[in-house]
């Protein structure tokens, strides 16, 4: 099964009309969106011109059968404290969302699209081949 998380780059790349992206979501069985990827996006809806339409474009994605909202609990939480000291202990931070999306992606077994490299620092990670 070919699963993959999206990070708030990689949707704000295909809403562009990011072919890479798009090849990425036509070939995966699964498509995990973090809860935190949604907070980032919700986050910038507000501080736009366009909130109500960029919130209706993402429910309609959000309501594709391949789509599933990935929550985070105590496993999140788990991998979430091992990514970070890792993180610590090697002095490359990333920005504290990130390493929650690369744990649910961890913990989902999910291949992380994304445009950030700082995501390469953390080991473990299955990252798309495109970066």
């Amino acid at each position: 099964m070919k699963r993959i998380l999206l990070d708030t780059s990689a949707y704000t790349a295909f809403l562009s009309g990011d072919q890479k992206v798009f090849r990425k979501l036509g070939a995966a069985d699964v498509v995990f969106m973090s809860i935190f990827v949604l907070g980032e996006l919700y986050f910038g809806f507000r501080g736009g011109r366009q909130e109500k339409k960029n919130r209706d474009v993402l429910e309609t994605f959000l309501a594709k059968p391949t789509v599933k909202i990935f929550p985070a609990g105590q496993d999140t939480a788990e991998i979430f404290g091992k990514v970070k000291d890792a993180l610590r202990r090697a002095g490359t931070p990333i920005p504290l969302n990130d390493v929650w999306i690369a744990s649910q992606a961890i913990e989902s077994g999910a291949q992380l699209i994304t445009y950030d490299q700082h995501f390469h620092k953390i080991k473990g990670l299955i990252l798309w081949e495109e970066l």
